[in-house]
């Protein structure tokens, strides 16, 4: 980072906080038009995003980009459009008894200024994402996308460069070392989606600064299959949930967890199911490239550390030289040692190791005994089971008999716990996330408060007397 870098971030940040202190109360009309003008940016460059990613990746289709980064922004916007008349309304809440006859509501305004550091595997979706939402929550905003996916960013740039002025909405470009100091100003709420590890390091930075922070990021989702479940009915949505971006997804299952005896028929269903959503692999765009060089040795090292320490490999290969794409062929992986990588760390790649357990029991404690994750899957019909599990784990999100599509829902929260995150987003969860709910109380003219003034004595003690046997 240079030191005009530098200084321009900084001069960007001056101009939002600026803005922001002198604009208190941003108007519906005006978070509306800021909106409309997103909807406007993505209807008229929605194909040459989708071609810039498809750029970065190597191998990526322009339909993968269209449902998984710009269809949810566009549902994003339709929700928010139509919700936030709503939700920009003060909230009247109920006045206890003693406070009586006084009055109250929450008044629901701007934070101020929201930073957003967005990943490279949805480099649309996970950008604009939390930009939509805190504008809707009458923010200006900062964003400072992925470098791993150059045009993307480029281009997301200059087409926010071009709608909005910059004390609005602006990107910023640059490193792993401009990242860092964007995560050093003391902006009034801090977004992160990413990896865990780096999560880490952004969370100590914002504290510097007592900046909130929303965390998005990952962890060892669990998929547990039960005794009762149509093993081909869950494997394609596995398959698919596992597959989609090529495992680049940080709500993919991560591994699986199903009833002893069951790993050969579960091979040959999830192989029947990989063939079915793609029936070639090499030089298919369906099925995303993996995003550079060096995460595509990372996992490889990771296959070959696990079938060294013991693992078995079942490759599913419908064709094709796909390494020559950096198209990873899917894996899955049996009798994987506890200790290794590929069990302690987050996959994000198309390896998808499986775990048999004895019990329900012995499925629910392999998983409470980790970090929390950031989704949980469960497949069956037996009702009980589900309640048991959903009852005994805790998780970011659950999806049952499916993969990835609670995500999708703009009424539930989307956000972790713990290892996988802090903070929730989507709908209205995530506008109050960037909103600041001003307590507001109006006192009557009617009101006694005087009774609980000094000096003390027996009619206090008579009024609190009489407040003790209400309440």
């Amino acid at each position: 980072m240079t030191t005009t870098d530098q200084t321009r971030l900084h001069v960007l940040f001056d101009a939002q906080y600026k803005a922001s202190r002198a604009q208190i109360e941003v108007p519906l009309a005006q978070r509306q038009s800021r909106l409309l003008t997103m909807k406007a940016l993505l209807d008229d460059h929605g194909t040459a995003l989708a071609q810039a990613v498809q750029k970065d990746f190597g191998m990526r289709s322009l339909q993968l980009t269209e449902i998984a980064d710009l269809f949810v922004l566009r549902t994003l916007l339709s929700h928010t459009l139509k919700s936030l008349p709503k939700w920009i309304k003060p909230q009247k809440v109920s006045t206890p008894l003693y406070l009586q006859p006084a009055s109250a509501y929450l008044q629901r305004q701007p934070l101020g200024v929201v930073g957003v550091v967005s990943p490279w595997n949805y480099p649309v979706q996970l950008a604009l994402g939390p930009v939509i939402t805190a504008l809707a929550a009458g923010n200006r905003v900062m964003l400072k996308p992925s470098e791993l996916t150059p045009h993307t960013s480029a281009l997301m740039a200059e087409l926010i460069g071009k709608a909005f002025a910059p004390d609005e909405l602006c990107v910023v470009l640059g490193d792993g070392e401009l990242a860092a100091e964007f995560s050093s100003l003391p902006f009034d709420h801090l977004f992160f989606t990413g990896s865990t590890a780096v999560g880490r390091i952004v969370a100590k930075a914002a504290a510097a600064n007592l900046t909130p922070t929303t965390l998005e990021l990952g962890g060892k989702s669990p998929c547990i299959i039960d005794a009762s479940c149509d093993l081909d009915a869950a494997a394609i949505k596995i398959a698919h949930g596992k597959l989609l971006n090529a495992g680049q997804t940080c709500i993919a299952p991560d591994y699986v967890l199903l009833p002893k005896g069951k790993e050969a028929a579960f091979g040959h269903a999830y192989a029947q199911a990989v063939a079915k959503l793609f029936p070639t692999i090499a030089g298919n765009p369906d099925y995303a490239a993996i995003i550079s060089p060096r995460h595509h040795e990372r996992l490889q090292a990771m296959l070959a550390a696990a079938e060294a320490g013991g693992a078995k490999l079942q490759v599913i290969n419908t064709g094709g030289n796909a390494s020559e794409h950096r198209q990873m062929l899917p894996v899955l992986a049996f009798d994987v040692p506890a200790s290794a990588q590929l069990m302690q760390e987050e996959i994000f790649g198309p390896i998808l190791p499986v775990l048999p357990y004895a019990s329900l029991t012995e499925a629910i404690d392999y998983i409470n005994a980790r970090p929390r994750p950031l989704a949980l899957y469960w497949f069956g019909t037996n009702t009980a089971a589900r309640d048991t599990v959903l009852a005994h784990t805790v998780s970011g999100g659950v999806t049952v008999n499916d993969t990835l599509m609670h995500i999708a829902h703009e009424n539930l929260p989307f956000g972790g716990i713990g290892a996988s995150g802090w903070g929730s987003y989507h709908g209205e969860a995530g506008f109050l996330r960037l909103t600041m709910q001003k307590p507001v109380l109006v006192q009557s003219k009617w009101a006694r408060g005087d009774l609980f003034y000094p000096p003390y004595g027996k009619r206090f003690d008579q009024v609190m007397g009489l407040l003790k046997r209400w309440l």
